[in-house]
């Protein structure tokens, strides 16, 4: 009589990777075509002046930043830029001095700082500045770009 035996298929034990890299593959794709597209803030050009630099061991400012076009961008600390939803200037200047109190609330004595672009009337820079005093901001700066 004729035996037969069964031939037994060894169990591959091993992770099949190339779906994973695939995946990674497309993921690298959609992040190097979304970073470009990103950027931070409004594009803002400083006026030149001597100055002195925060201390390093200064806790991160509250910056408010306007651009030529009258956009404001706040920057509180190390969160990320924060646009002031467009509206009357008073609006706007509510809008700003409510965020800077509440931070100023948590990080005490924190420098506040107006990064005004050159090219901005003074006017609006000085209002914003004067909304900033008139809430109770002790000390409002002006963030300028060091002379070469």
């Amino acid at each position: 009589m004729q035996t037969y035996q069964r031939i037994r298929r060894k169990k591959v034990a091993e992770i099949n990777v190339v779906p994973y890299i695939d995946v990674m593959l497309v993921l690298l794709i959609i992040f190097m075509a979304v970073t470009p597209v990103i950027t931070q803030g409004v594009k803002v050009d400083l006026p030149q002046a001597e100055s002195e630099q925060l201390p390093e061991d200064a806790k991160p400012p509250f910056i408010v930043s306007v651009n030529t076009e009258g956009e404001y961008v706040i920057k509180a600390g190390e969160a990320d830029d924060e646009p002031v939803p467009s509206g009357t200037p008073e609006a706007m200047q509510q809008y700003i001095t409510e965020k800077a109190m509440g931070y100023l609330a948590i990080n005490q004595n924190a420098p506040v700082v107006v990064a005004g672009d050159k090219a901005v009337r003074y006017e609006e820079v000085i209002l914003l500045m004067v909304a900033l005093k008139n809430a109770g901001v002790p000390q409002v700066g002006l963030m300028t770009d060091p002379v070469n």
